[in-house]
């Protein structure tokens, strides 16, 4: 298994915004999170990436396995979470790219600091990205000056730079038209071809259709209904069916 939770639980203060998560997910698979707001969605994508640490359970994760009912030291955890980072990519919904460097410099910068790559390695590493990723013309241009669309595509060329193993995209199609949407669903597509494994936060139904291979249903930090993409045509809850109608 690329990814699999065992009774994984998260809550701040009274509230519990996850609750005895347990779930598989094979390498090359693509998992789509959906629900409703505050179903525990962006809750569990953090926990993925330890920016959240659980206060129960085991995760393992792109080969590491961090069990949190021994209660890691935080300088341990802390050193073992930085690892994790360079076989786990994540992509914000808000692309975080750094106003003030060019598109190249962006995509370089983690690949030559952490991974101690040359410049003129990650450059050439970088611009195969981003002819994958029709976004050669922008190396040297500012993201301000980029549309939303391509800013959500060279915050995914940056995390393809560090090779990862697992990527997690937090509503990558947020305020995106239909047209760029289309766009990053055919990204996905064919990145899961290549064998990285990807979880993706969505709230959009015909989004999560194109790119699941697997769904993921919560509601209130609970899974209500998990499995296979045929699960949009044969929904097995209540709960599920009713969301799909909306």
């Amino acid at each position: 298994m690329s990814i699999e939770l065992k009774n994984i639980c998260k809550s701040w203060g009274q509230l519990d915004v996850l609750q005895n998560i347990d779930l598989k997910c094979a390498k090359g698979e693509t998992l789509v999170l959906l629900g409703p707001s505050g179903a525990g969605k962006s809750s569990l994508l953090r926990v993925l990436n330890l920016l959240d640490t659980p206060d129960n359970g085991e995760i393992t994760i792109a080969g590491e396995t961090f069990d949190f009912s021994a209660k890691l030291s935080d300088k341990k955890l802390t050193k073992r979470s930085q690892m994790l980072r360079q076989k786990v990519g994540m992509v914000f919904q808000q692309y975080n790219l750094w106003p003030h460097m060019s598109v190249m410099d962006n995509l370089i910068e983690a690949p030559v600091k952490i991974l101690k790559q040359t410049k003129q390695h990650a450059r050439e590493e970088a611009m195969k990205i981003l002819e994958q990723l029709q976004l050669a013309d922008k190396a040297d241009v500012f993201p301000l000056a980029l549309s939303g669309g391509q800013q959500q595509r060279v915050a995914i060329a940056r995390a393809l730079m560090m090779k990862p193993e697992v990527l997690l995209f937090d509503e990558p199609t947020a305020a995106l038209d239909p047209e760029v949407t289309n766009q990053v669903a055919a990204i996905i597509k064919s990145l899961a071809i290549t064998g990285i494994t990807q979880v993706v936060v969505t709230h959009e139904v015909d989004f999560a259709r194109k790119v699941a291979s697997q769904v993921c249903y919560l509601e209130g930090g609970e899974i209500v209904e998990f499995g296979g993409a045929e699960h949009f045509q044969q929904p097995q809850t209540p709960q599920f069916t009713n969301y799909l109608k909306h």
